[in-house]
């Protein structure tokens, strides 16, 4: 008897690890946003290469070392043995988004990085989480002596002060200020791993979006509607994008859908006649 299968399509794979929020994995899930750059990507070498660097950090502690020592370890080891770090010079290179490209030049924007420094930490015991912060993705650590907020970019503490003066300039820009002024641990609270991924992606979709790179756009638009199947503004972006590259039977689908669960949203009407204009196109 011959026993045949049919590997999944990065698709496909992608779509079975962010179907269920219990025990989602983050770093393997975040690792595969890079197939559609990197199709020979091979992400269980990627997990192993981690697991090595893990390694190599647990044997330069000891078996009892505190939760304050390890966190010191992995500091000295990440930003300074290692020498991972934000890329100042290049900031927008969609690279900074693919964790092979940012394992191979130890360079990253905050969310990539901390998803990194996350996974070596948790294999460390220590109790960490993600923390979308406005315009900087952040990290934290519950320590016994309480919570440290922590730059994933350099791995600096941040006061109640440095976090409240980070935040201060999105306050202004969204008028959450004086009367409307939301207090600062709304904005420290854990973030889940679906939501990371998301940024994540949403990250590279204004990249794509910016540069009118919409074979890259839609490609990241598959991964969002598979990620989070009710943001129905996805679908339309999907939509979009699909229009920009011809797919007019594609985009029709994706339009209705939106305009199907979205009647109060603002765009309706645009959407409405953009959905129009490709219905007489594809005829």
């Amino acid at each position: 008897m011959v026993l045949s299968y049919t590997l999944p399509t990065p698709l496909e794979y992608f779509a079975a690890l962010v179907q269920s929020d219990d025990q989602f994995p983050l770093l393997e899930a975040a690792a595969c946003i890079a197939h559609d750059e990197y199709p020979e990507l091979d992400v269980q070498q990627l997990l192993g290469d981690i697991d090595q660097l893990l390694a190599r950090l647990r044997r330069r502690l000891p078996e009892e070392a505190s939760s304050l020592q390890r966190l010191r370890s992995l500091n000295q080891f990440f930003f300074h043995d290692l020498g991972f770090g934000g890329n100042v010079n290049n900031y927008y290179d969609p690279d900074n988004s693919y964790l092979n490209a940012v394992l191979r030049t130890r360079r990253g924007i905050p969310i990539s990085l901390a998803v990194l420094w996350m996974e070596l930490a948790q294999g460390l015991g220590l109790h960490v989480r993600g923390i979308s912060f406005p315009g900087h993705f952040m990290v934290k650590v519950l320590l016994p002596r309480g919570q440290v907020v922590l730059d994933p970019t350099t791995g600096q503490s941040l006061s109640r002060e440095d976090l409240a003066e980070r935040l201060e300039p999105f306050r202004r820009r969204s008028g959450l200020v004086d009367d409307f002024e939301v207090p600062l641990g709304l904005y420290l609270q854990a973030s889940p791993a679906r939501e990371v991924i998301a940024r994540m992606l949403r990250n590279l979709k204004e990249i794509h979006r910016s540069q009118q790179d919409w074979e890259r756009l839609a490609a990241v638009q598959e991964r969002l509607v598979l990620l989070l199947p009710d943001a129905w503004g996805e679908w339309r972006d999907r939509g979009l994008a699909r229009a920009e590259l011809g797919d007019a039977d594609g985009a029709v689908s994706d339009l209705e859908t939106y305009l199907a669960h979205a009647e109060d949203a603002l765009d309706v009407g645009d959407i409405a006649a953009r959905l129009e204009q490709l219905r007489r196109a594809s005829h």
